[in-house]
């Protein structure tokens, strides 16, 4: 009597442990929840400043003398190149293929400059920290800077989908930079939108619903340097939960079937 007793409650026990277990692993792959008290920062006081020049940028630099005198003639066909003309165009156009590292300390060793402090600056400012630098070397000098490795971190809602937006346009939109990542998945809800941006004061979290048109002015919010835009996914609990059970309903059939054999063995 106790020996047909112990199996049972062996295997009823071991169903509720499996149903536990199989609970904690739906939906597991959702990122960055926030609680139902979690506050976001309101969307009508996100601030999109000027990026500042970071540490481990890379920065694309031209310079031109006699304030872009050469980069007019080279763009508008007026330079005709002959001789020693040819290599001193090479130069003007391969100087931009070149990227600078911003280092640790905050400082780029440019040419005949050496270490400049540009840590902090907007693209603006460096500039024109360079042009007045370089007024040393060259008359009227008349620079163009870009940072080649500005990028935000897309997770559009699926699953192998995340992506890696380089910003070409420093007034890239949240709906621009969703477009270059393929829109959001299938399994995506629009209306769960969440931005994630480093700040001085910590992480700011925006809550955006696009999936209806009221949500296109929070689409066209320019993002910056380093943004998270996530979509959360929907829940899917029966595809889950069927997966998550599977193994385990296996591993029931075969207890079910020693204890009928330890009941039955005849």
């Amino acid at each position: 009597m106790h020996l047909t007793q112990a199996p049972g409650r062996a295997l009823l026990f071991t169903f509720f442990i499996a149903v536990f277990v199989s609970g904690c692993t739906i939906n597991r792959d959702i990122m960055f929840r926030t609680g139902d008290d979690f506050v976001f920062s309101p969307l009508e006081e996100m601030e999109s400043p000027g990026y500042r020049i970071a540490p481990n940028d890379m920065l694309q630099f031209q310079l031109y003398s006699n304030k872009g005198q050469r980069l007019n003639q080279i763009t508008a066909g007026g330079v005709v190149a002959s001789g020693n003309g040819v290599q001193q165009m090479n130069r003007w156009n391969l100087q931009g293929d070149i990227a600078y590292l911003v280092k640790p300390s905050g400082l780029v060793e440019l040419p005949e400059l050496g270490d400049i402090r540009l840590e902090g600056l907007t693209i603006e400012e460096a500039e024109l920290l360079l042009e007045e630098a370089y007024g040393s070397f060259y008359k009227d000098p008349f620079v163009i800077l870009r940072v080649q490795n500005n990028r935000v971190y897309i997770f559009p809602g699926e699953s192998g989908r995340a992506s890696v937006v380089t910003l070409k346009n420093m007034n890239t939109t949240v709906l621009e930079v969703l477009a270059l990542a393929g829109g959001i998945g299938s399994r995506a809800n629009a209306s769960k939108v969440k931005l994630i941006r480093r700040t001085d004061e910590g992480n700011e979290v925006y809550k955006m619903d696009l999936s209806t048109i009221e949500g296109l002015n929070a689409a066209n919010a320019v993002v910056q340097a380093y943004d998270i835009i996530y979509v959360e996914p929907m829940p899917q609990l029966v595809r889950e939960t069927t997966e998550s059970l599977t193994p385990i309903t296996s591993l029931i059939s075969t207890l079910a079937f020693f204890y009928a054999f330890i009941v039955n063995p005849n």
